[in-house]
């Protein structure tokens, strides 16, 4: 698995779980429908959906505390500088979504 899968991942379950699906398939309704993009500010990444892609960036990028990045680089599941942001297309994005849909709703 790569980085961007890696953070991808933590934002399918940290961000996601089973109680915001709902919400995210509601949002990529919205985008079909529109020339709008949405952007979803999580507790550690940043997801903006748009009808071109789905781009995934964790707070890391934006934060200027060397003592957080410290923290954060000594955490398990630290990522390296290259995997603080990935990008999928928005039709990969829409299946990832419903694919992690059944998974959730099947356990």
């Amino acid at each position: 698995m790569n980085d961007e899968h890696a953070l991808i991942g933590r934002w399918l379950t940290d961000e996601v779980g089973c109680s915001r699906i709902e919400q995210i398939k509601l949002w990529i309704n919205e985008v079909e429908q529109s020339d709008q993009s949405i952007e979803d500010m999580g507790k550690e990444i940043r997801m903006v959906l748009s009808k071109e892609e789905a781009v995934f960036e964790a707070h890391l990028l934006f934060c200027s505390d060397e003592s957080q990045l410290e923290a954060y680089r000594d955490d398990q599941l630290s990522f390296d500088d290259e995997g603080l942001c990935a990008a999928c297309g928005f039709e990969d994005f829409k299946a990832l979504i419903n694919d992690f849909s059944d998974f959730v709703t099947r356990r």
